[in-house]
């Protein structure tokens, strides 16, 4: 079993071709701001898409959805803010999306709309 940065580098890039397979165009990963990070910045159909992802061994600890916790949507949405600012994309529509990778099997779940402002 790799160590936790090892195994969160190879969910997100599972998580990136997973999203460039589906027709996501991938604007930016890893974006930080205002001390938080958001892990993937996409766009599909004139959608932006702002993607955390939880990567994990099997369900044993629980579904990756359910680590992105209220705190942690609240970071993703004060992230998503500074980059709409920086981006000047204020007439863009928004999405909160999760992807739970399997690192076992390489499967990846996506949850369009996982959380909402």
């Amino acid at each position: 079993m790799m160590d936790k940065r090892a195994s969160g580098i190879r969910g997100e890039a599972l998580a990136q071709g997973y999203l460039a397979g589906q027709g996501y165009r991938l604007r930016c990963c890893n974006y930080r701001a205002s001390r938080c990070e958001v892990d993937i910045i996409a766009e599909f159909e004139g959608v932006l898409v702002f993607a955390e992802v939880k990567a994990r061994y099997g369900d044993r600890y629980g579904l990756g959805r359910e680590a992105v916790t209220i705190a942690k949507q609240r970071h993703i949405i004060q992230v998503a803010q500074a980059y709409i600012a920086e981006q000047d994309l204020y007439d863009m529509p928004v999405r909160f999306d999760v992807l739970e990778v399997d690192l076992t099997s390489g499967r990846v779940e996506h949850i369009p709309g996982a959380f909402t402002l």
